[in-house]
């Protein structure tokens, strides 16, 4: 019998990633400049990536010119608080942020949520650990068909990973095909996206007093998380907070 040495044991999937790795060098992203390892995105478009950092409203996460103190709110939040208890964001969606996420959700690049869902996990590390389980934003079945992937159920999924939250990917459904909702003011995406989720009735044990984390890639206005939030309340969660990826940073504005 053979005797091999452990120290000259190959580890084969080491091995054949080391291997596609000499062959396919990785690369960033973005730019597509090689990269050491699988180290992301390079020093250079990581230095353009623009991070939310405090002061920050404590409800809604957006970036405020004054520390408004370990729980206050911004102007915004204030006069119309939305129906989610908080909500944070790893970066602005701009520049290499928003390239980022335009190639993930486009550019058939599902892989870029793993490589993005640390930042979520730096930026919202209390959200995890008050969490009870992770429910990523749906996407309807005819958009999911023609997508092929839903982006925040592969960040959700991501994240779970990392947490070791559980994550529960058919609690929310999306069961009306809506219009896109990209241009769409805040008022028509609020309409656009009545009565377009729902929890499923065999689900609704699940969520039955329970602290939901809900996940989704960008906040814009905040129309969807919103009209998620309100599904998953109405059926029964106890609190839901929000993690996206990016959000759009804009000064703070009465809301109209």
């Amino acid at each position: 019998m053979a005797f091999v040495d452990e120290k000259t044991k190959i580890n084969l999937p080491q091995f054949l990633a080391s291997l596609v790795d000499f062959i396919i060098p990785p690369a960033c992203p973005v730019c597509r400049e090689l990269v050491s390892g699988h180290a992301g995105v390079c020093a250079s478009c990581w230095r353009d990536l623009d991070f939310i950092t405090p002061p920050i409203c404590y409800r809604t996460g957006v970036p405020l010119a004054e520390d408004p103190g370990p729980e206050g709110a911004g102007l915004a939040a204030m006069i119309r608080p939305p129906p989610y208890h908080r909500a944070r964001a790893a970066l602005a969606y701009s520049g290499v942020g928003a390239q980022l996420i335009r190639r993930m959700k486009y550019s058939d690049q599902s892989e870029l949520a793993a490589m993005l869902a640390p930042l979520v996990m730096r930026a919202a590390t209390p959200l995890f650990a008050a969490a009870d389980l992770i429910v990523p934003v749906p996407m309807h079945r005819w958009r999911l068909a023609r997508c092929r992937f839903n982006q925040s159920a592969e960040l959700a999924r991501a994240l779970s990973r990392l947490s070791g939250v559980p994550m529960q990917v058919h609690i929310l459904e999306s069961h009306r095909a809506t219009a896109q909702q990209v241009g769409l003011t805040r008022a028509a995406r609020r309409s656009n996206l009545r009565g377009a989720f729902r929890v499923r009735a065999d689900a609704k044990a699940q969520i039955a007093g329970r602290h939901v984390l809900l996940v989704d890639d960008v906040l814009t206005t905040g129309a969807t998380v919103e009209a998620c939030t309100r599904t998953l309340l109405r059926a029964g969660a106890g609190e839901v907070d929000v993690v996206t990826l990016a959000r759009v940073v804009m000064p703070e504005t009465l809301p109209v």
